[in-house]
């Protein structure tokens, strides 16, 4: 059986949360450890969620370490109205069994990569202030990891709605544009899905149902979690949502469902209305663009995957 040794940077958030319980289920992956950030919530908040998600799931041995409080140069900023003040919204959770880890989550990701070149794949599905911030500390350590693979930006040219927090920038990419800069001119081997590869895969009452009808408590909270974003995105104007961080997982474990391009992308950094945005540019490929989803088939995954936990 192909493995997946794997390391998850996130801030749960609901995706976030339906992302690291996918990899909870799959018996193929060998999660090493989840790194928290600032992002969707405050990272006291964050941290919380990922410690009481793998007690939810009977992993406590997975170990949780926290990282940066906020990012490299801007503000905070986070997202309560999409993911509630807690990061989770209503949805009840057990509380944590295991205490963080006192290692900051930079250095967790330093030591890790650094033990296993060429081996690790790292999800980054929240703001990269933890990449970018194990760069700096050790240059050219993105670099070891065997596939970087990022949910953030949008690069849906000419698109009615470029952005999802402002006009034309995606939320991770404007909570923290200048750690996204240093992750795009790391040289890692870096797998990209923007809003424009996100939005192909929809969030559903029908989908939420899909997830409870699989029945374990794991499938249960995912189907919850959908509900509540359902919900606040209803009180936004918005009917339908996307599933944009289990992508990260899915196209890890099953890379047929998608199609890809090389592409050289940058963020713009500056402050403005354009801060955070991601946009194509000339020269050697620094990504690969996922551009095509398997609706159908990510979801699927994610049900079988919820199918063998608690």
């Amino acid at each position: 059986m192909t493995s997946f040794p794997t390391l998850h940077d996130c801030d749960p958030g609901s995706d976030d949360a339906i992302t690291l319980l996918a990899l909870l289920g799959r018996r193929d992956v060998q999660l090493l450890g989840v790194s928290t950030t600032h992002g969707n919530a405050p990272l006291s908040a964050t941290t919380h969620n990922a410690r009481a998600l793998l007690t939810l799931a009977g992993r406590d041995e997975v170990p949780v370490y926290a990282g940066a409080l906020g990012p490299l140069v801007r503000e905070p900023v986070y997202a309560p109205q999409i993911h509630g003040v807690g990061g989770l919204g209503g949805v009840p959770l057990p509380e944590p069994a295991r205490p963080v880890k006192a290692e900051h989550a930079a250095l967790a990701l330093v030591r890790q990569l650094c033990a296993q070149p060429g081996e690790l794949t790292l999800l980054a599905t929240g703001p990269l202030t933890n990449l970018a911030l194990a760069e700096r500390l050790r240059p050219g350590v993105l670099k070891e990891a065997r596939q970087i693979i990022v949910m953030g930006g949008s690069l849906e040219s000419g698109a009615p709605k470029l952005g999802n927090t402002t006009p034309r920038a995606e939320f991770n990419a404007y909570a923290d544009p200048h750690a996204f800069d240093v992750v795009l001119k790391a040289g890692a081997n870096l797998w990209l899905l923007g809003l424009n590869l996100t939005r192909q895969v929809q969030v559903t009452r029908a989908r939420a149902r899909q997830l409870a009808t699989v029945g374990t408590a794991a499938a249960q909270t995912c189907a919850a979690l959908l509900d509540d974003y359902l919900d606040r995105i209803g009180k936004l104007g918005q009917s339908v949502g996307a599933l944009h961080d289990p992508c990260t997982a899915a196209l890890m474990l099953a890379p047929e469902l998608f199609g890809w391009e090389a592409a050289r992308v940058a963020i713009l950094t500056d402050s403005g209305e354009g801060l955070g945005e991601t946009v194509r540019a000339d020269g050697e490929p620094n990504v690969q663009l996922v551009t095509q989803a398997d609706e159908n088939g990510i979801y699927a995954l994610i049900a079988q995957a919820l199918e063998q936990l608690p």
